[in-house]
């Protein structure tokens, strides 16, 4: 395994700005090039001597690269992106689109088993962090249930979404939890909760000069994966009021397992992010999870992955031997 871990980032929004402050804290990584459809030009990097490259160069890296970060949106961009980048490198994404999952995984592990990639999918905090939690509490308590609930907080894979509806120029979504929900499950009450009892969803969208409000609205309302089973308000602002009070990115989570052990004795499992921002959050753990993906690769393993099948010592920059003296 080298030294240093090379790392190539593909898309340059938020998520990839993310990407990159991350890596720059990480000792033993470098950032090898920034990828994007805007080539150079549109591109500024926040170290200006790192190199920025338009997404056909890419190929050209392939001896240089050890992992390729992608970061892209789950809507249009990753399905497409992630089986062709893994023929060439190995590669880290966050795909989110729960329902879609298994479809993902077969179409990137086809490719990068035909040509002995690592490609860890829909990695980030949910999918990702929640998942592993999600797993951990039904081993350790499976007589109960298990409830996820996001927010309040924007979430990038549902802003992107409404993004790409014709005749939006910028929009953001807001998860917002049902706090009755949550209160009744910490109590032990193990209710059955349909989708819209856990959450609500708040847009807000700039339109195109001309744009068809009605019709926009309608489209994000019914959007299937993202919108319809939801109660959802589509609020439509100016760019200014845009501009001002909906640029910062919080968001977080809570994942509860409400079990029984023994007796019936009472037991709650919670697991609980409160994020300042939230690309640089899952930024960071696409970056840990590249390390992951370069120690894997380097013992022999190929084909696709998600965060089950990685280890907490492949994501760690710590030896083996420092993990059971400092951290267990």
């Amino acid at each position: 395994m080298s030294q240093t871990i090379r790392i190539g980032i593909c898309g340059y929004g938020n998520l990839g700005r993310g990407v990159e402050r991350s890596i720059s804290q990480q000792a033993d990584m470098s950032l090898v090039a920034i990828f994007s459809r805007r080539g150079k030009a549109g591109v500024e990097p926040l170290n200006p001597l790192t190199t920025v490259e338009h997404l056909d160069q890419m190929i050209h890296y392939q001896d240089k690269i050890d992992v390729m970060i992608l970061c892209g949106g789950s809507a249009t961009d990753l399905p497409e992106q992630t089986p062709m980048i893994a023929q060439y490198f190995n590669t880290i994404d966050s795909f989110d689109t729960h329902a879609k999952i298994p479809e993902h995984f077969a179409a990137v592990d086809k490719i990068a088993q035909k040509h002995q990639h690592v490609s860890i999918i829909s990695v980030g905090w949910d999918p990702g962090l929640f998942s592993i939690n999600r797993v951990l509490a039904e081993a350790v308590l499976p007589v109960g249930e298990s409830y996820t609930f996001w927010g309040k907080g924007l979430s990038q894979g549902h802003s992107d979404a409404v993004r790409r509806i014709e005749g939006v120029k910028h929009a953001v979504q807001y998860t917002i939890p049902s706090q009755d929900a949550m209160n009744r499950v910490r109590q032990g009450e193990q209710p059955q909760l349909s989708t819209g009892d856990k959450h609500s969803r708040e847009c807000f969208v700039v339109l195109e000069e001309g744009a068809d409000a009605a019709r926009i609205e309608q489209a994000i309302k019914t959007m299937p994966d993202y919108f319809v089973d939801y109660e959802t308000s589509v609020q439509f602002i100016s760019e200014a009021n845009f501009m001002q009070e909906y640029q910062e990115m919080p968001h977080g989570g809570v994942v509860i397992r409400s079990g029984q052990t023994g007796e019936q004795t009472q037991q709650t499992y919670e697991f609980k992010l409160n994020l300042g921002s939230n690309p640089e959050f899952t930024g960071s753990v696409l970056v840990a999870y590249a390390r992951a993906a370069h120690k894997m690769k380097q013992a022999g393993q190929v084909g696709a992955k998600t965060v089950f099948d990685v280890t907490l010592g492949d994501l760690s920059a710590k030896s083996a031997q420092d993990l059971r003296k400092f951290y267990l």
